[in-house]
């Protein structure tokens, strides 16, 4: 569902600068990174807790899923190495920023 979603999502914009093109309409990539920490929950005390997040070995099975599904639809994927440190250098054309949460958790 999300890898659809990701794909499919209408969020660059056309001539006319309306957002109207999905990924590959705008000729476009996914840079797929795991990322735990989004799971941070500040609620309580100063240090974020990360209990929420998914067990290591079924979210990397779930990573490995969701880069299979992006690939399947004939995008062309980059990924980072799952529960690795990396420095990460991305240039945003936006600013965008949109959670996609299949179980609405946020």
């Amino acid at each position: 569902h999300v890898a659809n979603k990701v794909a499919g999502l209408r969020v660059f914009s056309d001539e006319a600068g309306k957002m109207s093109r999905a990924l590959a309409d705008a000729r476009g990539g996914v840079l797929a990174i795991s990322q735990f920490t989004l799971f941070g929950d500040v609620r309580r005390g100063l240090r974020p807790s990360f209990d929420g997040a998914m067990e290591p070995a079924r979210a990397e099975a779930l990573y490995e899923r969701f880069v299979a599904a992006l690939r399947a639809r004939g995008l062309e994927v980059a990924t980072g190495r799952f529960r690795a440190d990396m420095r990460v250098f991305v240039e945003n054309d936006g600013p965008v920023t949109i959670l996609i949460d299949s179980k609405r958790t946020f």
